[in-house]
């Protein structure tokens, strides 16, 4: 069975990880939500509580199909300074797995730690500006190889459903499932 992981890092934007955990999970791909903390207690960028399902640290020789990476200003900048979470994102990136950011997080994490090596991507506002490690593109979601990012909260569903297409290898029964919640994809 596929399996994702989401890193939720202290500030994290709460809607884009609920968004992107809420579309695999309808569309029966296994999540598994990691707290990039000592606990798996973990406190979004608007002040809401989250338990996750593990920490990093219990999962961190675990391998999924796909790391998802939240934006939120401050926890973009949390994931990007844990050596931990750099590690594994490596790991993964070095088996070919996808790698899936979202907002701050392509910027602040991956182009922040040479980690987009010369890939497309996008990422919310003017962090782009800063970036000398991959090729910004101005689109909602962006693929390069095994790298799917998406520009922020408001393209969040079609973050999600792109990566949901791209792990279940067929656009069709994600196109069923936006046509049943409404959303033009």
């Amino acid at each position: 069975m596929t399996k994702v992981a989401v890193l939720l890092a202290p500030g994290f934007e709460e809607a884009e990880a609920i968004i992107t955990i809420d579309i695999l999970r309808r569309l029966q791909i296994e999540v598994e939500t990691l707290a990039c903390a000592e606990s798996r207690a973990v406190v979004s960028y608007h002040n809401i509580p989250m338990v996750a399902d593990s920490t990093l640290t219990e999962r961190s020789e675990t391998l999924y199909d796909a790391v998802v990476l939240p934006g939120g200003p401050q926890g973009s900048i949390s994931l990007a300074a844990n050596r931990e979470v750099i590690r594994f994102i490596s790991a993964h990136d070095e088996r070919g797995k996808l790698i899936c950011p979202i907002c701050s997080a392509a910027a602040r994490v991956l182009g922040g730690n040479g980690l987009l090596k010369g890939r497309r991507y996008v990422c919310s506002g003017d962090l782009w500006e800063t970036i000398n490690d991959g090729v910004y593109v101005d689109a909602p979601v962006v693929e390069d190889n095994n790298l799917i990012s998406g520009k922020g909260l408001g393209h969040a569903f079609d973050f999600a459903l792109t990566l949901s297409a791209r792990l279940l290898g067929d656009d069709a029964p994600v196109r069923d499932h936006a046509e049943h919640i409404y959303y033009p994809w």
